[in-house]
């Protein structure tokens, strides 16, 4: 991949060894493009829901401060510095890898897009936007129990040591990996969502699968965290060139796997809970 700015680093180019932090560009066209074009129609929908002074009307303010705080998610990830830096620390690949699977999902989603994006286009495009979502194979679409274990699929497949090389020297599987991380938390995250906006139900059961994902989460945190031995050797050879320990970098992944990529899942079961409790009470007795 050729530089777009001079003197930054490209993404996944290990020829001169591991980028400065100023330096852990990832320019790429492929990802800069969609995001620039989501991240307009986004603020041309706004616009249009806010005209005529009517600045929080369909979308409020705090939604769009989460689209705003979404975009930011992912730049982190996969633009500046993690992308990069994930090249030569496990640390920083599940960073990235966080962001796109539990922090940029439920952020974006909070922000409502389907609703700003129709706002945003032309009326024939909307009804086809809203068309191709009812498309969707509703089954399995809609289903908690598919998208939980994708997402446990997604986590346990990627990080296998043997696939996680792979991913590294391979381009393609590179962003096919973020491109999973990232559809696989947006599914989930979309599913929990529909349950903490609507009254029909399922709080329990979106409770319930946020507690298997961020057990699965946990378990493969404590495991990278408490090993005694490095079990990514591309890591052992690379992470000690960016001034880190192998084993130190290994267990660190493990500590952000662990504790703050939870977070989000701990809020998410917890206010779940907090419905579910609250539409127990509303029933009669």
């Amino acid at each position: 991949m050729v530089a777009v700015v001079p003197g930054l680093a490209t993404a996944h180019s290990r020829g001169e060894g591991p980028p400065a932090l100023q330096e852990a560009w990832s320019l790429s066209p492929w990802l800069l493009v969609p995001l620039l074009m989501f991240a307009t129609a986004y603020a041309l929908g706004i616009a249009r829901l806010w005209r005529g002074g009517h600045a929080g009307r369909g979308v409020s303010r705090a939604q769009a401060a989460a689209c705003a705080a979404g975009l930011v998610a992912l730049l982190l990830a996969t633009v500046w510095p993690f992308d990069a830096l994930g090249e030569w620390s496990l640390a920083a690949h599940m960073a990235q890898h966080m962001l796109l699977l539990a922090v940029a999902p439920p952020l974006l989603l909070a922000a409502r897009p389907v609703a700003v994006l129709a706002a945003a286009l032309p009326v024939a495009w909307s009804r086809t936007l809203h068309r191709a979502l009812r498309a969707l194979p509703q089954p399995v679409a809609l289903s908690l129990a598919f998208a939980t274990a994708t997402n446990v699929a997604v986590m346990w497949g990627w990080h296998l040591p043997a696939v996680l090389d792979l991913a590294l020297r391979s381009e393609p599987v590179h962003w096919l990996m973020h491109g999973s991380f990232l559809l696989a938390g947006l599914w989930l995250w979309a599913l929990l969502w529909q349950r903490l906006r609507d009254d029909s139900g399922g709080a329990l059961a979106g409770a319930v699968a946020v507690v298997v994902v961020m057990m699965q989460m946990g378990f493969l945190g404590a495991l990278l965290t408490f090993s005694g031995r490095v079990l990514y050797p591309v890591y052992a050879e690379r992470a000690p060139r960016l001034g880190m320990e192998a084993l130190v970098d290994q267990q660190l992944a493990g500590l952000v796997m662990w504790v703050p990529a939870c977070l989000p899942y701990l809020a998410g079961a917890l206010w779940l809970l907090a419905r579910e409790l609250r539409g127990v009470r509303g029933r009669p007795g």
